[in-house]
């Protein structure tokens, strides 16, 4: 009977003959296919820290909002998030920029700070006459079952725009990866275009609050650009497969979740789809570590393996000589 309950929904997941299936594999995906891409800048720019921080300093933005409004209203949400996110890079930024303090130094402290702050708040509204019902919980590690059409559609236009805007600044943002001190002396406002990388990279996280969560959202934009950078060299297709990879961990990993709770009896409540997405990543990540052609620890001890042999015969055969 389980295996015949997993073959047909299975089936339906395949076919996508639920409405909400499709609402929420259509989100995840493009979710996965921004957060690729942006993350891919961030790595490549050396600010994975800082997207961890921007993240976490969601927290205290949605708490903020729900205080404001009194209620819970996904777009007040999403504005309070972006705030705080903008708020901490931009403190990462001139703390960095106006003292001696290292940079990592001040990216931990801003993490804890920021989200010290949002679980202290997210407390108090919980305790509140009416706060069993805000739900706050559900945006520190997601809820993607629970995403709805309005959702979806705001994921699809918050990533059209990341990825619009990673298309028409593509020279300026590989420049300022690769070598910030000549895009500078060129006149570049370079300042201003790493505000706007931590930018897109609030706007990808306040999109997968629903999903994912500010906590594993860190994740979902770091480990597909780790992982593309195993495979190339080159900057655009190291962003191209960010993103490929991105997308994939997004779908595969909803379809996961949605499957496997009925291989599973124990499992009343089924897989959360956030947590599976980000297993998925990372497996992509195992995998490219270990089988990238280029830079793969199996065909790197191969390719030493066949040079040790090659260097043994000349020798040999000369000593017989």
């Amino acid at each position: 009977m389980a295996q015949s309950g997993f073959a047909h929904d299975l089936a339906r997941l395949l076919t996508l003959q639920d409405a909400s299936t499709r609402t929420v594999l259509l989100g995840t995906g493009l979710l996965g296919l921004a957060a690729g891409v942006v993350g891919a800048l961030a790595v490549l720019r050396k600010r994975a820290l800082v997207s961890d921080a921007v993240s976490h300093a969601a927290l205290p933005g949605i708490a903020l909002a729900y205080l404001t409004i009194g209620g819970k209203n996904f777009a007040y949400f999403m504005i309070g998030a972006l705030l705080t996110g903008l708020l901490a890079a931009m403190t990462i930024s001139f703390v960095r920029t106006l003292t001696r303090v290292k940079e990592d130094a001040v990216t931990a402290l801003v993490i804890g700070s920021f989200f010290g702050c949002g679980v202290a708040l997210s407390s108090y509204v919980q305790n509140r006459g009416s706060g069993d019902r805000a739900g706050l919980d559900t945006f520190i590690y997601g809820k993607a079952a629970s995403m709805v059409h309005a959702d979806a559609l705001t994921i699809a236009v918050v990533a059209a725009a990341c990825l619009a805007v990673v298309a028409v600044l593509f020279k300026e943002m590989r420049l300022l990866c690769f070598d910030r001190s000549f895009a500078a002396a060129q006149g570049w406002p370079v300042h201003r275009l790493d505000l706007l990388l931590m930018g897109l990279v609030c706007l990808c996280t306040v999109a997968g609050l629903p999903a994912v969560g500010v906590v594993l959202m860190v994740a979902l934009l770091v480990t597909p650009a780790a992982a593309a950078r195993f495979w190339s060299d080159r900057f655009a297709t190291v962003v191209v497969l960010s993103g490929v990879f991105g997308a994939v961990s997004g779908v595969l990993g909803t379809a996961l979740s949605a499957v496997l709770p009925t291989t599973a009896e124990s499992l009343s409540r089924g897989w959360p789809t956030g947590p599976v997405i980000v297993l998925v990543a990372s497996l992509i990540f195992a995998f490219s570590v270990l089988l990238a052609p280029r830079r793969g620890v199996i065909p790197a001890f191969l390719r030493r393996a066949a040079a040790r042999a090659d260097g043994r015969e000349p020798s040999g055969r000369g000593a017989g000589a």
